[in-house]
C-alpha cells in the first residue's frame, strides 16, 4: 500500500496558486485511473483509492489547510496501519526553479510548513517526497503572496506541464520504486523527458 499525498489549501481562493501543485498532481494521477474523490470527515480530507500496476494507492488531499497537513495525513496513515516509508508527499518548493521536480527519500522540511506538519505529526522525516518547482518570484507580500498568488496563462502552461511530469515521477515510484524515479526525474523540466510510466498495465 502506498498513500500518496498532494499538499495544497482547499477551496477555489486557494485553486491555481503555486502551493496547491501537489493537490493538481494527485488530481492528475485520480484522473488517469479513473479514481473518484470523496469526503472524509473522520480523515479531514478527500481520498480515492485506485490500483496502478497491480499496486494498492491511497490518494489524499488533506482539507485542514496547509499548514496542518500531518493532522490528516498521520490520521490515515496511521488507520491503514503504513510506515512513513509507505508515504510519498507531493508539493510545491520555492527554492526550484519554476518547472522543476525534486525526489528525495527523506529530509527536513526545507522551511515548508506543510512538510513541516507531516514531520511532526509522524516524528519521522523518512518518507518520499516529489517537490515541484515554483521559485521565488519577486511579488510585494514576500513568499507568502507568491505562493498564494494565481498564475498567469503563460506560466500555468509550464505548470500544467510540470505537473503531468511529475504525475508520471509519482506513478514511476509506486511501480519501479524509489531510486529508479530519482534517477530518471530529479532535477528533470517539464520538457526534457518523455516517459512511458502511465502507460503501465493494470
Amino acid at each position: 500500500m502506498k498513500l500518496i499525498a498532494g499538499l495544497g489549501n482547499p477551496g477555489a481562493d486557494y485553486a491555481n496558486t503555486p502551493h496547491n501543485v501537489g493537490f493538481d498532481v494527485v488530481d492528475l494521477v485520480a484522473a488517469r485511473l479513473g479514481a473518484e474523490w470523496k469526503n472524509s470527515s473522520g480523515f479531514n480530507a478527500l481520498v480515492t483509492r485506485a490500483v496502478w500496476a497491480k499496486n494498492a494507492l491511497w490518494l489524499v488531499k488533506p482539507q485542514t489547510y496547509m499548514n496542518l497537513s500531518g493532522i490528516s495525513v498521520s490520521a490515515m496513515l496511521r488507520y491503514y496501519r503504513g510506515a512513513p516509508q509507505d508515504l510519498v508527499v507531493v508539493s510545491d518548493d520555492a527554492d526550484l526553479a519554476l518547472g522543476r521536480l525534486r525526489i528525495r527519500a527523506a529530509g527536513g522540511s526545507g522551511g515548508h510548513l506543510g512538510l513541516a506538519s507531516i514531520i511532526n505529526a509522524l516524528g519521522s522525516e523518512a518518507f518520499p517526497r516529489v517537490k515541484l518547482g515554483v521559485g521565488r518570484a519577486v511579488r510585494q507580500g514576500g513568499l507568502t503572496s507568491h505562493v498564494l498568488g494565481k498564475f498567469d496563462p503563460a506560466r500555468r502552461l509550464l505548470v500544467e506541464r510540470m505537473v503531468a511530469l511529475a504525475a508520471d515521477a509519482v506513478q514511476c515510484l509506486v511501480t519501479r520504486g524509489l531510486d529508479e524515479a530519482m534517477n530518471r526525474y530529479n532535477g528533470l523540466r517539464y520538457d526534457e523527458d518523455q516517459s512511458d510510466d502511465r502507460n503501465e498495465k493494470d
